[in-house]
């Protein structure tokens, strides 16, 4: 393990991304990659009634080789509400969704952002304001392909990848609401710690 971990940007992270947020001394979170469809870039991982449930952003026409800076939200249709609604028929039942909710609610009912990275940067920092977490971390000037003396999670921390390519990775057991029915889902969203663990959710990362 180096002291340095590569990041991708990414919506509402899985349990795996803040883990290393919180594990490395430092992290740097890339934003000159070419952007990346069907990853955590755009899209997180819930748990629903029937399982897990993807909520996806729909991004602007663009390029196939854009920056991942320059990608822009589309507001054609009302995904927020969409994905606000979600969280609330999957999480209204959670120990601290109540708790939380006026926290999440207004990137979803108020607040709008043109660009990808910085919604994904501002849900963030409200993520580890309610975590406690206060990580060093700072963004790329440029890409670069690979990485001397760091550890690159750009393409590893992935729905397409087995969570096997990340052996440092151990997945900690906490309640989930609907456990009963499915059993437990591993490296969900980070919201799915929140809203089932609150304030214990840090030590479960």
């Amino acid at each position: 393990m180096n002291e340095t971990a590569i990041l991708s940007t990414a919506y509402l992270g899985p349990i795996q991304y803040y883990q290393k947020l919180m594990n490395y001394p430092a992290c740097i979170i890339e934003h000159h990659e070419n952007f990346i469809k069907q990853t955590f870039r755009s899209r997180c991982d819930i748990y629903s009634p029937n399982g897990v449930l993807t909520l996806s952003i729909p991004l602007e026409k663009r390029n196939k080789r854009q920056s991942v800076k320059d990608v822009k939200i589309s507001y054609e249709y009302n995904w927020q509400t969409l994905h606000w609604r979600s969280l609330e028929s999957c999480y209204r039942r959670s120990p601290f969704f109540e708790y939380f909710e006026d926290d999440f609610r207004p990137f979803y009912e108020e607040k709008k952002f043109a660009f990808l990275i910085d919604l994904n940067e501002a849900i963030q920092q409200e993520v580890l304001n309610l975590l406690k977490l206060k990580p060093e971390y700072s963004f790329t000037s440029e890409y670069k392909s690979t990485y001397e003396n760091a550890d690159d999670f750009r393409n590893i921390i992935s729905p397409k990848e087995s969570l096997e390519k990340d052996p440092e990775f151990e997945p900690k057991i906490y309640s989930q609401v609907f456990e009963p029915r499915h059993g437990f889902i591993q490296n969900l969203s980070i919201v799915d710690l929140l809203f089932n663990e609150g304030s214990r959710a840090s030590q479960s990362i």
